[in-house]
């Protein structure tokens, strides 16, 4: 069984409104960041998990977000392995 670091992003899909990101770009923009035009704000989650395959750590994963980690009515997320860590 091998060692898997996974990151996934969460972010608020395209068309929904994100009033957090609203809000932090006024903030750099009244701090003189003014070349900023837009901001989205989302989220990171990283897991270790053990696995037979990066495969079925993706699966798993996919899962994972379908069922706890994303709102996916209003979010979409992606999944990176970044690096495998053999047991």
């Amino acid at each position: 069984m091998n060692k898997y670091f996974v990151k996934v992003e969460v972010k608020l899909k395209p068309l929904v409104l994100d009033p957090q990101g609203k809000a932090v770009s006024s903030a750099l923009n009244n701090l003189g960041y003014d070349e900023v035009t837009s901001t989205r704000i989302g989220k990171l989650i990283e897991l270790n998990i053990e696995g037979d395959s990066e495969e079925k750590v993706k699966e798993a994963v996919t899962e994972m977000c379908n069922k706890l980690l994303a709102n996916t009515v209003i979010e979409d997320f992606s999944i990176h392995i970044t690096e495998e860590i053999n047991a």
